[in-house]
């Protein structure tokens, strides 16, 4: 599978680290509330994408397979979400640092990963390309830790980004564009799902 580790690699990574709901809201919380803040919001989403990607692998490819609609439920549910999403950052308060409370938890992203679009029909793809019939196993486990790997590294590497582009906010005025345009790219993600 060598040749084809590489190729699973490399689409892992451009689906894992384009703009997307996850990354965008990393940023926005490693911006408004640092990084040890946003550890959980890392946590969930790595913990969260991974155990989907395995229940998928193991269970759910062929309920998505046989009912295609499935997949149609869970992206009118992630863009409800993220809708109710992007609205929370627009308007988050501009409070001192030590008051601020990062309205994103663990357990939304988490549960999330089952309805982000994006992560959901990356997953798909992934498994069913990459996941051969005669070796099931070991290509499962090698799609399952690329795709958790990626995971990791986007999600913390976006709120890295957050947090960098911090040191340039000077003002409140500042801040508040910066919220605005991850609620704009989450509202671009959305748009992006139904073209």
């Amino acid at each position: 599978m060598h040749p084809e580790l590489f190729l699973l690699i490399g689409i892992s990574l451009s689906l894992g680290f384009t703009p997307g709901p996850n990354n965008a809201v990393a940023s926005y919380s490693g911006f408004n509330f640092g990084i040890k803040k946003t550890v959980p919001l890392i946590l969930g989403v790595w913990l969260g994408y991974t155990t989907f990607v395995i229940l998928t692998n193991f269970v759910l490819i062929s309920t998505f397979i046989k009912y295609p609609i499935i997949q149609e439920i869970i992206r009118i549910l992630g863009t409800f979400f993220l809708i109710y999403l992007a609205y929370k950052i627009s308007f988050s308060s501009l409070s001192k640092e030590d008051n601020k409370v990062n309205p994103v938890k663990f357990i939304d992203t988490f549960v999330f990963q089952f309805l982000n679009p994006k992560g959901v029909m990356a997953g798909i793809t992934l498994i069913s390309k990459f996941v051969l019939e005669n070796d099931y196993i070991n290509s499962s486990l090698t799609v399952i830790a690329v795709c958790s790997l990626t995971a990791i590294a986007s999600i913390t590497t976006w709120a890295f980004l957050g947090k960098f582009l911090r040191k340039f906010a000077t003002n409140n005025n500042f801040i508040k564009r910066f919220n605005y345009a991850m609620s704009l790219l989450l509202i671009i993600c959305i748009i992006g799902f139904y073209i």
